[in-house]
């Protein structure tokens, strides 16, 4: 048996399980528990999440719109995909650790699960050393171990199943959600997909503007550090990009997706997550297997770490949505 410490706990979040386990409250308590014309959450059957994996002090309370939304009450299992920021991957990649530490409890491994996954010979192993440096994963272990404290006694935890997706083209990305989307039919497994949104200033090597003036944001441009346009504000530029992109997730159109982050440039960093299970809910769909209606994603929070006026500043954007299967 190998354990995972978690390694970004103490920096990027509280490494006191009783502090932790109280700002993981105080956020989920200030969560609207009625989304507009949804009705209250959790919504039966919200098995899909997206959320942001940032140090708790930016994410944290955006993260918890989305983890108020998730449906938890049948789970068995949580499948958990994250960008790989550290290890160059082609492809997906899993865990060979037996368990995942956090300061506020271990999460176990779904080890045949993963055994399955691996048999069908299309994912690498991770190194010790890459699951440790990878935080993508990490930070949303404990909001899962919290949220399962809710509705499981700690003997009968669903077990977790991470992924870790490299930067996978099209075709990858559709090999990858025709594997998964026999388990996303079950209605006994979770997804969680870690994402932030638009990286933005010449830090991140992105500063794309897009002005009033402008119908398409494929017609945007680059700004230069001198730059301070004021029509619109820079952060009202950068919540029309994400806007944008939300807009194309939510057609549940995984090339339209793909199209808006070429016409754009997004540097939504779990695009490649978020790619493979869109493209696992249209293959479900293509066959028959769930309704026309059923996975489309509903984005309830948009928060950003500040509010750039000028252009040598920066920012990251922070999301929560989920979908219905």
């Amino acid at each position: 048996m190998t354990i995972r410490v978690a390694s970004h706990a103490g920096s990027w979040y509280n490494d006191d399980g009783s502090i932790l386990s109280e700002e993981l409250e105080d956020w989920l308590a200030n969560v609207n528990p009625r989304i507009d014309d949804l009705g209250v959450v959790p919504l039966h059957g919200a098995r899909v999440i997206i959320a942001p994996h940032a140090g708790y002090a930016y994410s944290g309370p955006a993260a918890a719109w989305a983890y108020k939304s998730l449906d938890l009450s049948n789970a068995k299992r949580v499948f958990l995909l994250g960008p790989s920021h550290h290890k160059y991957l082609t492809g997906c990649a899993l865990s060979k650790h037996t368990q995942y530490a956090t300061p506020i409890g271990d999460l176990s491994l779904d080890l045949q699960t993963i055994s399955q996954l691996r048999s069908s010979g299309q994912f690498e192993d991770m190194s010790a050393s890459t699951d440790s440096a990878e935080h993508s994963l990490e930070m949303h272990l404990p909001y899962v171990r919290h949220m399962l404290s809710k509705d499981f006694d700690s003997a009968s935890f669903p077990p977790l199943v991470p992924i870790l997706v490299g930067s996978t083209n099209p075709t990858a990305e559709k090999t990858y959600g025709s594997l998964l989307a026999s388990y996303l039919t079950d209605p006994s497994n979770v997804f969680v997909i870690s994402s932030d949104f638009c990286h933005w200033g010449s830090r991140f090597n992105y500063t794309y503007y897009l002005p009033s003036s402008v119908s398409h944001p494929k017609y945007g441009r680059s700004l230069s550090k001198r730059d301070t346009p004021s029509d619109p504000k820079i952060y009202d530029s950068i919540a029309r990009i994400d806007k944008a992109t939300m807009q194309a997730i939510e057609s549940g159109n995984h090339d339209a997706f793909l199209a808006n982050l070429r016409d754009t440039g997004n540097t939504v960093c779990g695009r490649h997550p978020i790619g493979v299970v869109m493209a696992a809910i249209e293959k479900l769909k293509s066959e028959g297997n769930l309704a026309k209606e059923k996975g489309m994603f509903h984005f309830v929070r948009y928060e950003r770490s500040s509010q750039v006026l000028e252009a040598r500043e920066s920012s990251v954007s922070y999301v929560s949505a989920f979908a219905i299967l």
